[in-house]
This record gives C-alpha cells, structure tokens and sequence, in this order.
C-alpha cells in the first residue's frame, strides 16, 4: 500500500520571504542527501487552505517508511538547524498521512 506524507506548515505572511529562502535550502540538503525523501513542495494559490500555507508531499511504500523519514528529519543535525530558523514563523503544522486507493 503507497502512502502520501503530507506537511503543512502555515507561516506568518509578514516574514514569507524568510520563510521561502529557508526553504529553499531545505529543498537543496534534500537534493545533496541521498538518505533524504525527495518532496514535492506546493502553495496554495485557490484552496481551503490560505496562500501562507507550504505543502510538502512525498510518497512511500508503507506508513512505517513515511514515519521513517520524520524521524531522520529529527535525527539530521543539518535539517535540524535549518528547522530551527524556520520555526519562528511556523502559525501552524499538520502532517497528514495518505492512503493511496
């Protein structure tokens, strides 16, 4: 059974451009990591969702490989350091986990 991973951060619109920057580091620590799931990130643009929102998705063979993949977020001391950055303008965040039919 595949599983999407969804993150959903919603930001503080004032500081969007920070945000963004560190984003974008993200998305090249997970293109220099090998280790790393390769996510796919969206912004809202006509959603339920509001356009401050940063939607990271990825698929993995099971529940126990996408839960995997948050604790090596956890234990990466460089994805660690840019979370830290990025924390201070987290409004809110969900994780959702995907069953694909």
């Amino acid at each position: 059974m595949a599983i999407k991973m969804r993150i959903l951060q919603t930001y503080d619109m004032a500081h969007e451009q920070e945000f963004l920057v560190l984003e974008k580091k993200f998305t090249a620590l997970e293109k220099r990591c090998c280790e790393f799931p390769k996510g796919v990130r969206y912004k809202p643009i006509a959603s339920a969702l509001p356009t401050n929102t940063l939607i990271w998705e990825c698929e993995f063979p099971t529940l126990d490989a996408a839960q995997q993949a948050l604790k090596l977020f956890e234990r990466n001391p460089q994805h660690e350091a840019l979370a830290s950055q990025q924390r201070k303008y987290f409004q809110s965040v969900r994780i959702e986990f995907l069953e694909k039919l």
